[in-house]
């Protein structure tokens, strides 16, 4: 284990936390709410001073990561942000428990939108520019940021954007780790931008087009009025509903057009397989409810809507679905697992796995009926690795057991399997809102703290798809080499 490399990041980590908090504390001066001003400047303060000590006592020479130190890494930095992100809220008094301001970091960073807050309109606007700034900076991940500015970082920094990036399979677009984060970001950066403009010629002003664009690009969904989405025009509507969609596709794919390879693109079974599950998904729920609505347009922008928002694990609502059939409820919670292709900013199991994991059923069903035969498991036209079949093997049973396990441990709240069950789905695949208790009419403000830590624990869980976690917690990990 390279301690120091390991912690010289985290110190550069902690200064581009001070960094970025500047921004919601200039909308703090612009909105003259002097005491979130002040709670954004001491918290910046802190983190760049602490961030900069670490990092001029942590120097070496020896610059090598490998995959532990990346895990390492990712995790100590989801944790630190988490913990310093909070701070703000509690100084400035908009959310005065400190479980609770962690528990809306948490859902932050890691694009949940789950949150603990029953009067969202009540807060100030410069914490909830930082409420849904942090979906963004979460969204492609502030180690990728890391990657893209900090020029000493060495190739072997892709085992970081590899525990970091969501998916079974990440690899480089470019020679270099650097100039693939760089890539990223930068389509990044510019569909964020377009979705603002886009947003801006609607009925949202500046400030409503900025925040909502910040949800809908980390696929976080913090809103900031009690009817998320609903209050707003079916423009504004369709132009959330339609970039949620375009957030939850494989960034590579975008980089694969720029350069001109669109047969590469249109042969991608995993894009076509993530929309052609959102097209069912909305003729299914809009069948199912058209009966609830006077015209079928209506019922259908909302069956679009919630499946697009559910399946990109976003969580803005523009209909309180829990008042829907069963039937719809049914295909939206098979959605919340689902989620939406490796290497976007959203989370669930997602679309490559199950495509990986529905084959190699296929192809065992085959193996039993005609033992001679020789199959094997194809994605994307090659056949897949046999590691790659057993990390997505291993990491559904651990999916499954790590919902299991949270589940058992809120089970005791009083609010019912639906709500329990649905909260922690929402929770570990870092959707938001869940049913019952916990739907778009509803909050987490009613769990208990215990019951909070959990689920803060399960939304870091998802967003690291668990194993960097759990190795960063191991303390053979930590052992000298």
């Amino acid at each position: 284990m390279n301690r120091k490399m390991v912690f010289y990041i985290f110190g550069r980590i902690g200064q581009i936390i001070g960094g970025l908090l500047l921004l919601p504390a200039l909308v703090a001066i612009i909105y003259g709410e002097h005491r979130q001003l002040w709670s954004f400047l001491g918290t910046a303060l802190f983190a760049a001073a602490v961030g900069s000590g670490i990092s001029l006592l942590c120097r070496t020479k020896n610059k090598v990561i490998y995959a532990k130190e990346g895990f390492a890494i990712v995790s100590l930095a989801w944790i630190c942000m988490s913990a310093v992100g909070a701070v703000p809220f509690v100084l400035s008094g908009d959310i005065p428990s400190y479980v609770d301001a962690l528990f809306e970091t948490v859902s932050g960073f890691t694009t949940t939108g789950a949150s603990i807050l029953r009067d969202i309109e009540a807060m100030s606007k410069s914490m909830l520019f930082w409420r849904s700034f942090t979906h963004w900076v979460g969204g492609m991940g502030v180690l990728v940021f890391v990657m893209a500015i900090v020029s000493n970082m060495t190739d072997r920094s892709i085992h970081i954007m590899r525990a970091e990036m969501p998916g079974p399979v990440v690899g480089k677009l470019l020679p270099r780790g650097r100039d693939t984060a760089k890539i990223l970001y930068l389509i990044y950066i510019v569909m964020t931008l377009v979705q603002i403009v886009m947003l801006a010629l609607g009925d949202m002003d500046l400030f409503e087009s900025i925040v909502h664009t910040f949800g809908t690009a980390g696929t976080g969904g913090f809103g900031i009025k009690a009817s998320s989405i609903g209050g707003y025009s079916s423009y504004s509507q369709i132009v959330i509903g339609v970039f949620m969609l375009l957030f939850g596709i494989n960034f590579n794919l975008y980089f694969l057009l720029i350069i001109g390879r669109f047969k590469s693109v249109a042969k991608s079974s995993e894009l076509w397989t993530y929309l052609g599950i959102a097209a069912v998904s909305v003729v299914a729920i809009t069948v199912n409810i058209r009966h609830l609505y006077p015209d079928f347009s209506t019922a259908l922008r909302d069956a679009f809507f919630q499946s697009s928002s559910i399946m990109t694990t976003t969580g803005f609502s523009t209909v309180n679905f829990d008042l829907w059939p069963s039937f719809s409820k049914g295909v939206l919670m098979l959605l919340m697992c689902i989620g939406s292709c490796a290497g976007s900013t959203a989370g669930g199991l997602k679309v490559s796995r199950a495509i990986i994991l529905f084959k190699l059923v296929l192809c065992e069903i085959r193996r039993m009926l005609h033992p001679r035969s020789v199959t094997s498991v194809k994605f994307e036209g090659k056949a897949v690795d046999k590691q790659v079949l057993n990390s997505v093997c291993v990491y559904f049973a651990v999916y499954v057991f790590c919902i299991v396990v949270a589940f058992i441990a809120v089970s005791f709240e009083p609010f019912g399997f639906e709500s329990n069950f649905s909260a922690v789905l929402a929770t570990f695949n870092n959707i938001g809102p869940g049913l019952g208790a916990v739907g778009p009419a509803g909050s987490f403000a009613d769990y208990s703290v215990f019951s909070k830590l959990v689920f803060s624990f399960a939304m870091l869980m998802g967003r690291l798809e668990i194993f960097p976690l759990v190795i960063a917690l191991s303390p053979s990990t930590w052992r000298k080499n």
